[in-house]
């Protein structure tokens, strides 16, 4: 274990010509996985302006996705339900940011999937520890928890109204 054939960053090497161990990136070339070819996805952002579409479809799959990825990350402040109630402002943290309130329920996605990758005010940012694509999931559960507490029987298309009614009883 203790001898192993890899080269360590700035040591010396005999293997190339300039005794360098570390190499140079060639022209042209794309680390795995960081092609973002769509610019949207990965900056939630149309030139500089936040956008207010989702870059995929929303499938129940996404949604489930991004409430069990909202429960992990944002549920402790924000809570479950993201009226900003969460679990460590109960116990004196600062009051986070409840969703319902008229100025986030105005907030484009684009700018919750901004704030989940650069933080905003006492947030932190979340972008080395949540993929873009669970950032949307989230933005899209966010969006699901507004219409939720917002919404009324009428929101419902009529074929799914008696289901709803069902569920609710």
């Amino acid at each position: 274990m203790h001898n192993q054939p890899k080269y360590v960053p700035y040591r010396s090497s005999e293997f190339f010509q300039d005794g360098l161990s570390e190499r140079q990136q060639l022209v042209h070339t794309v680390a795995r996985g960081e092609l973002h070819e769509d610019a949207y996805l990965y900056t939630g952002k149309i030139g500089i302006k936040e956008g207010d579409r989702f870059p995929f479809p929303i499938t129940q799959a996404v949604m489930e996705r991004g409430r069990e990825r909202y429960d992990i990350y944002c549920s402790p402040c924000h809570s479950r339900v993201g009226d900003g109630n969460g679990m460590i402002v109960k116990r004196g943290y600062r009051q986070a940011a409840n969703f319902h309130d008229q100025k986030y329920a105005s907030q484009t996605v684009g700018h919750y999937y901004d704030v989940i990758s650069h933080g905003s005010g006492a947030m932190p940012d979340y972008g080395a520890q949540i993929d873009p694509p669970d950032r949307w999931a989230i933005a899209a559960y966010i969006r699901a928890l507004q219409y939720a507490r917002n919404g009324a029987m009428s929101d419902v298309p009529a074929d799914q109204r008696g289901q709803l009614k069902d569920q609710s009883e």
